[in-house]
């Protein structure tokens, strides 16, 4: 049984990446298809397939870039993601004090009142929440 499936969604990408896997299987949840979302938006997946009210898990495809260097050799656009707020400990943070992942190449998904976003929209929000990851 996971606890924490927010972890166990970017561990499965995680290891897809490194696999080289062009799609992976996610447990369907409402936080798991919004983060499949902002994901989209930004630009670090390809897309994801919008699970039907049977299914129980989504399938997320991975983006990828071709590397000049060599043939044929694929580089993901997500380089790393790190869980922030666990379930044992919660970090919470108004709108002044988000921090920015990589130097602003990367996003902060949080969590607030207004459902999930990233750090950039939550600055113009003016709203603070939970930081639930970052991902560049």
């Amino acid at each position: 049984m996971v606890n924490d499936t927010i972890s166990d969604m970017l561990t499965r990408i995680r290891n897809a990446n490194v696999a080289s896997k062009t799609c992976v299987s996610i447990p369907k949840t409402k936080v798991h298809i919004n983060i499949a979302k902002i994901l989209e938006r930004e630009g670090f997946i390809e897309s994801f397939t919008i699970p039907t009210e049977s299914e129980t898990e989504f399938k997320l495809n991975l983006k990828y870039i071709l590397n000049s260097g060599s043939k044929n050799a694929k580089k993901p656009c997500i380089t790393n993601l790190k869980r922030i707020s666990t379930p044992g400990l919660r970090i919470y943070t108004n709108y002044k004090d988000i921090p920015k992942s990589f130097g602003g190449m990367g996003i902060v998904i949080i969590s607030t009142s207004k459902g999930l976003m990233t750090d950039r929209e939550a600055r113009e929000e003016k709203i603070g929440g939970e930081i639930l990851c970052s991902v560049w």
